[in-house]
């Protein structure tokens, strides 16, 4: 069969369209791959934080101290049991996903504004800005894409 000077059979399309979709398939494991990689280390990392919140806990109710840090490592602390949890199958937990990349981008904003109002914390603020900006847009860039069934189902919602 000649198509536009160059020969070509039904075995060559057959292979290239194989090898495209293989080379789609890897592409998309070592994401998922990536993207668990990423969910436990995060996951490890939050909920490492359940010592300081004890700890933050004790000290500050027996001192009368800052209210606010316990409050945001016990909130940290779950999101990290979850993402840790999330890990098994990213895709069936992609609002998850979504909420943690989303909140450490809110986070990091308000920690941005911070740092205009507090000169002497600026460098520590702006330097967690950046890392919760950078989770964020990890967790954005390697979250599983909608199915097509979730597509057809919100289409019709």
């Amino acid at each position: 069969m000649k198509v536009l000077g160059r020969a070509r059979t039904l075995d060559d399309s057959i292979g290239c369209l194989f090898n495209h979709y293989v080379i789609q398939q890897e592409g998309t494991m070592n994401r998922e791959r990536a993207l668990k990689i990423v969910l436990v280390l995060l996951g490890l990392l939050f909920a490492a934080g359940v010592y300081p919140l004890v700890e933050s806990v004790r000290s500050g109710w027996q001192a009368n101290k800052e209210d606010a840090l316990p409050m945001m490592l016990s909130l940290y602390v779950t999101l990290g049991i979850f993402l840790l949890l999330a890990a098994r199958n990213p895709s069936a937990n992609r609002s998850l996903i979504a909420f943690a990349a989303w909140s450490s981008f809110a986070h990091g904003a308000v920690m941005a504004v911070m740092a205009i109002h507090i000169a002497n914390e600026r460098r520590g603020l702006l330097t967690a800005t950046l890392v919760f900006g950078v989770i964020g847009a990890v967790l954005v860039v390697l979250a599983p894409a909608k199915q097509s069934g979730e597509r057809a189902s919100a289409a019709g919602a």
